[in-house]
């Protein structure tokens, strides 16, 4: 190869932006030349060749995939292979089905409106070099062999190669993207996230599954609207004994449907009523209404409304019971704690603690019951005399609250 003329930058390289000059024009067609013969083509096989090969490249990087050779976007591991959509691999199906089966403490979010299960790495890099994973492995070949950190990774890894499980973050709620400034929809105690752009396996990452496992129930739930659907539509041709017991059974249900608005209707009076004759309220299945299941809807049967200070003791409840439980944790003893332990917390019990609480201004008037001399009982709070020895103390009963009544 012939040396660049003095001065001048070297053949096929020049400053952007000037026009090749002639001497470097004729010696890149001696190079190219020269490129052609090695491959055994003519010159504009050899220029036709290299168009092909640029435009499997450009194909290449617009479906997210780089070219072989050339390194891939900043940030990424080095080797990080591209994710490209296809069927699953065996081996990756294998290691989701066995994830999916261990403890991984999965927790529901919110991605593109839909609830997926979300994991983290190091979960599932520990559940791979258990005991549990070689047994299963011993079961079936297509599970990869597990030896260290580095082969848990790379096993963990063919997840999101297949797609079957993302990396992702937590949303800002406060973040908008693009011009949509809409605000997301949010639902209370789960996370909304989105898929990262690097699939890593870092301890701290978080994954959802995409996969979902067999579709044989979702199938056969299918299959059974259809022919519920259809039964329905047949519903003219049923024997008359059927089609009598449907009749019973709905005026049944419209039956039941009517009592529980007789029901709702009549709790309402009565606390009404309650309210003016007996404050606070009484309250007549207080969690009928309530986000609980069926029968404890219907539990406890009654109950009191509560007062500010009602709300109160059970914030303060709450509060020494955290802090019980940091002070077992430092001391390294297990927490033990009972429903009973909590509502003596949140309400006193014993005579001597109820003589120095001062009672509610909001408690409803009711018949005192016989009196009990207390010794030595503590002066109350807020008072100006002094307690007598051998006073006689009387105590109004503790109207009862919704805990009270399930405990």
């Amino acid at each position: 190869m012939s040396n660049p003329p003095q001065g001048g930058p070297p053949p096929g390289m020049m400053p952007p932006g000037q026009q090749p000059s002639p001497e470097q024009i004729r010696l890149m067609q001696q190079q190219l030349a020269a490129e052609a013969q090695k491959h055994g083509l003519s010159p504009e096989q050899y220029i036709e060749r290299l168009r092909q090969q640029a435009m499997q490249q450009r194909q290449m990087q617009q479906q997210g995939g780089g070219p072989q050779g050339r390194p891939g976007p900043p940030g990424a591991p080095p080797g990080a292979q591209p994710i490209q959509p296809g069927p699953p691999k065996p081996e990756a199906l294998a290691v989701a089905k066995f994830l999916m089966s261990q403890e991984l403490k999965h927790r529901t979010v919110i991605h593109d409106e839909k609830r997926k299960q979300m994991f983290r790495v190091k979960r599932a890099i520990r559940a791979l070099q258990s005991p549990a994973y070689q047994k299963a492995r011993s079961k079936n070949p297509l599970l990869p062999a597990v030896t260290d950190r580095a082969s848990a990774e790379n096993t963990f890894k063919q997840l999101p190669l297949s797609l079957l499980a993302l990396r992702v973050s937590k949303v800002d709620a406060h973040a908008h993207e693009g011009h949509n400034h809409a605000k997301p929809k949010r639902i209370k105690g789960l996370w909304t996230v989105k898929i990262e752009q690097h699939q890593d396996a870092e301890d701290d990452s978080y994954y959802i599954w995409l996969y979902e496992g067999s579709q044989w129930k979702m199938k056969l739930y299918a299959v059974g609207a259809v022919a519920f659907v259809i039964a329905i539509v047949l519903f003219p041709l049923w024997p008359l004994f059927l089609r009598q017991g449907v009749w019973y059974l709905s005026m049944g249900m419209l039956g039941l449907i009517g009592l529980f608005f007789v029901m709702a209707i009549f709790r309402l009076i009565l606390f009404i009523v309650t309210m003016f004759a007996a404050p606070p309220g009484l309250w007549l299945y207080p969690n009928l209404f309530e986000d609980v299941g069926f029968f404890d809807s219907f539990r406890p049967v009654w109950a009191w409304q509560e007062t500010a200070d009602d709300i109160k003791a059970k914030k303060q409840a709450k509060k020494e019971k955290r802090a019980a439980k940091k002070l077992a944790k430092a001391e390294g003893r297990p927490y033990k704690s009972s429903k009973k332990n909590a509502a003596a917390a949140a309400s006193p019990a014993t005579p001597s603690s109820r003589a120095s609480t001062p009672a509610p201004a909001s408690a409803p008037s009711a018949p005192a019951p016989a009196s009990v001399p207390v010794d030595n009982a503590p002066q109350a709070t807020g008072s100006t005399a002094a307690a007598d020895p051998g006073a006689v103390i009387t105590q109004r009963p503790r109207h009862a609250t919704v805990e009270e009544g399930e405990d």
